[in-house]
Formats: C-alpha cells, sequence, structure tokens
C-alpha cells in the first residue's frame, strides 16, 4: 500500500464495502480492466489489523474513473456489493485536527477532576439542604 497522497480530481475514486480479505493486489485486479492505475490507499485499521473497509483509488485518467464507476458501482466483491463514486474531500469539521486531550473537558474527565467537582458540589447541597431544616422552626411549633 503506497503513501503517496490521493489527489482529488475526477480521477480519484472512493471504494467502499471492501471486504476483510480485499488486498491492493486484489482490487487493482479488480480495476485494472478499466485502464492504468496510478495510485491505491487502503486506510488501515492497526488496532484491528485489518484495512478500515474503504479505499481510494487513482486512475491516469478521468474518463477511465468514470468506466469504473459506470461497471463497479454495485458490483460484489468477496460476496459484499461495493460503493464506488468519485472521492471527495474530507468535509468533516469537528477539530478533527486537534487531539482529542486538548479539551479541557476531556482532561478533567478523564484526570477524574470533574468527578472531584461533582462530589464537592453535592456536598455543599446537602450541606445546605440541612441547614435549612435547622432553620425552619418544627411543624408543631408555628
Amino acid at each position: 500500500m503506497s503513501s503517496a497522497p490521493t489527489l482529488q480530481s475526477r480521477r480519484a475514486l472512493y471504494i467502499g464495502g471492501l471486504d476483510p480479505q480485499v488486498t491492493e493486489q486484489v482490487l487493482r485486479a479488480a480495476f485494472i480492466p478499466f485502464g492504468p492505475i496510478a495510485h491505491i490507499d487502503i486506510p488501515m485499521d492497526y488496532a484491528a489489523g485489518t484495512h478500515k473497509g474503504f479505499a481510494f483509488l487513482e486512475f491516469s485518467s478521468g474518463d477511465d474513473a468514470q468506466e469504473a464507476i459506470y461497471n463497479m458501482d454495485g458490483a460484489e466483491l468477496f460476496g459484499k456489493s461495493l460503493v464506488v463514486n468519485v472521492a471527495q474531500e474530507n468535509r468533516m469539521n469537528l477539530g478533527s485536527n486537534k487531539a482529542v486531550w486538548t479539551n479541557e473537558e476531556w482532561f478533567q474527565r478523564e484526570a477524574g477532576v470533574k468527578e472531584e467537582q461533582e462530589k464537592r458540589e453535592e456536598m455543599r447541597g446537602k450541606e445546605r439542604d440541612a441547614e435549612l431544616l435547622r432553620e425552619r422552626p418544627p411543624l408543631g411549633a408555628r
């Protein structure tokens, strides 16, 4: 699997719905009939030890990419239906370029700080309730 970046163009395809058995060689064999392939990238899930179920494939020509979409979108590979379309720029804007631990709330929760604050607030509330009960005269004394 090459580490070269996939270009955002009409030549770059997103291929989803990949079976875990699919390798770069399998994708190359499945898509080479449509034209010369410039690049294949299959993102890995290193925790699971397999790919993430999708890939990016770039043809040398936009016409070849369109032909691959026409013929392979909905086709089966290892018993799973493929989704093949033009790759889109990553549109998620959730601050994904920041590490999760840069979020102060996450850090406090993980460090136990937030739990301690909640316990302190709960104790203060109980103390306030007890003080209110002490200040109120008993019902029979009114």
